[in-house]
């Protein structure tokens, strides 16, 4: 799917929020309100890009994370492809570097956590696995910053979140009748969600449409303290994720780029960094999946 310039205008005001009306969202790209439904409809169709619901993960219970470099013996799209079958694994990807695959993982508590790293480990074809420990988000682009304030959610507020992970533009007359409410109710419920930080509505594009195609992991040892580094390096546009992390690395993240001289510019002022000791680095080959949209797993 090619975008030209509307569409990529269409896109990032969708990013920003994913349920403007077609009426606004006309008005701040320059076309009318069908000429801006019928492009959002064929961005939608063209599987690119799709408008969800990403719910904070304090309300689905997912407090631990981990980033995984995992080397396999044989074929490595096998693993990667089970792993991917996993709901506590919302990154997958395959990679050149000196592992195969690397996997985010979300979950429910280190138990979990545990849990499953040892369930990745007996996949036939995995060799071994690295872990990072994540300690905090720094910069994620999918991960709601703060607590939510709303409190005590029930099971209608639960039931319109599902709704909005699977189809963040469903409109509020159709929300209502799926939940049981009236469009007014309905709408009410939704906005106090949304207000009150447990949910955002956004676009989720993939990064090749954006002219962003080249996606590269790292990993950073320090000298010294970390923040200082977090804070300048989290600052460059061109990183688009940022973990605090402990394990055989302090920080972890990703470079989205225009290029792989771009990618390679950016990992060399990553070294020349003041207290950073060294960095390691992956391209990433295949998306294999991306779904930060996803709820918890079912116990």
């Amino acid at each position: 799917m090619d975008l030209d310039r509307t569409d990529l205008a269409v896109v990032r005001e969708l990013q920003t929020d994913g349920r403007l009306t077609y009426e606004t969202l006309a008005q701040r790209v320059g076309l009318s309100r069908p000429a801006t439904r019928a492009r959002v409809q064929r961005l939608l169709a063209g599987g690119g890009v799709r408008v969800v619901a990403v719910v904070h993960p304090a309300v689905r219970d997912l407090t631990a994370s981990a980033h995984l470099s995992i080397g396999v013996s044989g074929a490595a799209e096998p693993v990667a492809r089970a792993i991917a079958a996993m709901p506590q694994a919302p990154f997958v990807t395959l990679t050149a570097g000196s592992r195969a695959i690397m996997a985010e993982l979300r979950t429910e508590g280190l138990a979990e956590l545990d849990r499953v790293i040892e369930s990745i480990r007996s996949l036939n074809g995995v060799d071994h696995i690295d872990p990072l420990i994540s300690l905090q988000h720094l910069k994620d682009p999918y991960l709601l910053a703060g607590r939510p304030d709303v409190r005590d959610l029930d099971a209608t507020d639960r039931l319109i979140l599902d709704e909005l992970e699977r189809d963040g533009r469903l409109p509020f007359a159709e929300l209502a009748e799926r939940v049981g409410l009236s469009p007014g109710a309905a709408r009410a419920r939704t906005l106090r969600l949304l207000d009150g930080g447990v949910a955002k509505v956004l676009a989720l594009v993939r990064p090749e449409l954006l002219g962003l195609g080249f996606l590269c992991g790292f990993a950073v040892r320090l000298d010294g303290e970390r923040d200082a580094v977090a804070q300048h390096i989290g600052g460059w546009d061109r990183v688009s994720f940022l973990s605090a992390c402990m394990g055989r690395a302090e920080l972890v993240g990703t470079i989205s780029a225009e290029s792989l001289a771009a990618v390679r510019e950016t990992l060399e002022d990553m070294r020349a960094c003041e207290g950073v000791r060294a960095v390691e680095s992956w391209v990433h080959l295949e998306l294999v999946k991306e779904r930060y949209d996803l709820t918890a797993p079912t116990p």
